[in-house]
């Protein structure tokens, strides 16, 4: 990866999430020639802007994907493209659902345009396991994103620029996600609330999703999909565990730290998938990933039914190895 970001342009939208801003910090470490941050939240700029102040090469870009004229001044001259920005938290995406539209999927067509005028080297659009088989607003809206992305291979026309995209499941301490909440639930003295007791995530760290979208970015030829092979928990196991480990930290005995359970909020599925049906007709594997190819002329091996698609069929984590995972990835979280 020195050889492919050393030299090179980089844009990352929605580069101060948690996502974007490791994307940023990775790729960096590879002596890229220019990195443009394009986010549209001015605080969290200015705050990435004072971390990375060593940095001569990074730019920071005010703007949003939802507008193309922006988005075509941030473009130009790049070389790649790390897709972050989104809408991505289900219960606010279901009760604002033109917003959605707007940044997920008008959003990602306004990239793709210009980056087809750019005729940049390769885009690659960050997803979502909540892309398989939507039942809510935001996977709809990161399913048309996928498409989109996949689709703009046969609509580039001459252009030689590749258009991939990257498939994850939850991403443990994320910005908005459950762990930071178990936390702060657990620091104010609970109760700890869960949506339902047999709930069940794909999980990853921060670091594993980013090594993917920048091993993805090496690989991608145009047209795949890209998606690690995670692991799985109850959503109650990891709460328990948590308050395990943390309630003694914050002066309270595990045992008085209460679950409740609050009821699966608007858009919100008991488990996710990682592949369709259809999808795991044409995929290649590798040690760490599945890859779903577009072209359904050239044959890749045919997964079982079940392998990987469903996290309800998954070998589940142990509390113990939750306890580990949490320790050794996510040292800041214990």
């Amino acid at each position: 990866m020195v050889n492919i970001f050393k030299d090179k342009n980089i844009l990352v939208t929605g580069g101060t999430g948690s996502i974007g801003r490791e994307i940023v910090q990775k790729v960096l470490q590879y002596k890229p020639n220019v990195m443009r941050i394009f986010n549209n939240d001015e605080a969290e700029l200015f705050n990435l802007e004072q971390e990375l102040e060593n940095y001569p090469n990074v730019r920071f870009l005010i703007g949003d994907v939802r507008d193309k004229e922006r988005l075509q001044r941030a473009v130009e001259g790049i070389d790649f493209i790390f897709h972050a920005a989104a809408l991505k938290h289900v219960p606010l995406c279901e009760y604002n659902p033109f917003e959605a539209v707007k940044t997920n999927v008008l959003g990602t067509q306004n990239l793709i345009e210009a980056a087809m005028e750019q005729e940049i080297e390769k885009l690659i659009t960050i997803s979502t396991d909540k892309a398989v088989n939507p039942v809510n607003v935001m996977g709809a809206t990161k399913l048309l994103a996928e498409r989109l992305t996949i689709s703009a291979n046969h609509y580039k026309g001459a252009r030689k620029i590749a258009f991939s995209c990257v498939r994850f499941g939850n991403v443990l301490d994320s910005r908005g996600s459950v762990v930071p909440l178990f936390r702060e639930q657990i620091r104010r003295g609970g109760p700890v609330t869960i949506t339902d007791p047999d709930m069940t995530r794909f999980v990853m760290s921060i670091p594993q999703a980013v090594d993917l979208v920048l091993k993805a970015a090496e690989i991608a030829r145009g047209g795949e999909i890209f998606i690690f092979k995670m692991r799985t928990l109850h959503i109650r196991d990891l709460a328990e565990v948590m308050i395990e480990e943390l309630a003694p930290h914050y002066g309270y005995g595990p045992e008085s730290i209460k679950i409740e359970i609050s009821g699966k909020r608007a858009g919100e599925k008991l488990y996710e998938e990682l592949l369709t049906e259809d999808e795991a007709l044409n995929v290649s594997e590798t040690e760490d990933m599945f890859v779903v190819h577009a072209d359904k002329n050239q044959k890749h091996k045919s997964l079982s039914p079940k392998k990987y698609r469903s996290d309800k069929d998954a070998v589940f984590l142990t509390r113990k190895e939750i306890k580990e995972i949490l320790k050794e990835g996510l040292p800041q979280v214990l």
